[in-house]
């Protein structure tokens, strides 16, 4: 079961965190992976690292946020692998600061990355997809469906994913398009590691355990976790699934009251 056998794989941001352990694990259930990042040596080191483990992946350091630069990417894997199955929308940012304190800079960036990005590697991939069908996974968040505080900019974007997914399942189904999302709690990235040390150093392991305790179920998430409902919602056994967003969350959407 789940096996992506004879599949071709795009997945952006896949240089580390959850976009590579979906790399990773679709990799080993068969698919050739197409790995895109804007960083070199973090895609490239997860492409070595499916290359070792005897499966089919290369780098192509993509910035998303430029549509010329997705395109030829994309066409690329295509007219290698003779078609793209498979996209999975992971790149994106974070930022910290409501509605009044986040500056007009920061919001554009956050839109850039995480909205127009995952535009870019839509409109670029879905010809591609459309003469014999394909399956897209965008990356929302549990911030797109409940209010998180300081987090303006994130839900705002993450909102727009899960609506564009709906959008997108919509419109493609008649050419067998499946199209989902997954919205994360708090996973534990080397993300979350960064923004401790920069915002609280030497507080790091106390409010880590603060951050883990407000997902009900007591921990964060892991990016394995997260690459499990991916690899599921790629697969043939996810035949009959389109227009749906998967929390994932440890209970935060539906027991935090």
């Amino acid at each position: 079961m789940f096996r992506l056998d004879l599949k071709t794989a795009v997945i952006t941001g896949a240089g580390s965190g959850i976009g590579k352990a979906i790399a990773l694990l679709f990799a080993r259930q068969g698919a050739a992976v197409v790995v895109l990042d804007i960083d070199e040596d973090g895609g490239a080191g997860t492409a070595a690292a499916i290359a070792t483990a005897g499966g089919t992946a290369r780098f192509c350091r993509c910035d998303v946020t430029r549509s010329e630069a997705v395109r030829d990417v994309v066409a690329a894997a295509a007219r290698d692998s003779g078609s793209i199955d498979i996209l999975v929308n992971n790149a994106g940012i974070a930022h910290v600061g409501n509605a009044e304190t986040t500056a007009e800079g920061d919001f554009d960036r956050l839109m850039q990355v995480n909205v127009k990005g995952v535009y870019n590697c839509l409109h670029a991939a879905l010809p591609h997809m459309k003469s014999k069908g394909g399956v897209i996974v965008n990356l929302a968040s549990v911030a797109a469906s409940v209010g998180i505080a300081e987090r303006f900019a994130y839900s705002t974007t993450k909102g727009a994913i899960r609506a564009m997914t709906m959008s997108v399942a919509k419109d493609f189904i008649r050419f067998n398009i499946r199209c989902n999302c997954i919205s994360p709690g708090r996973v534990h990235t080397p993300f979350v590691d960064g923004f401790l040390a920069k915002n609280y150093p030497g507080r790091e392991k106390e409010m880590f355990d603060t951050l883990a305790r407000t997902q009900p179920i007591g921990r964060m998430g892991t990016p394995e976790e997260i690459a499990h409902i991916a690899l599921y919602l790629s697969s043939d056994e996810a035949a009959f699934i389109t227009g749906c967003d998967y929390p994932i969350d440890g209970g935060f959407m539906t027991l935090n009251t």
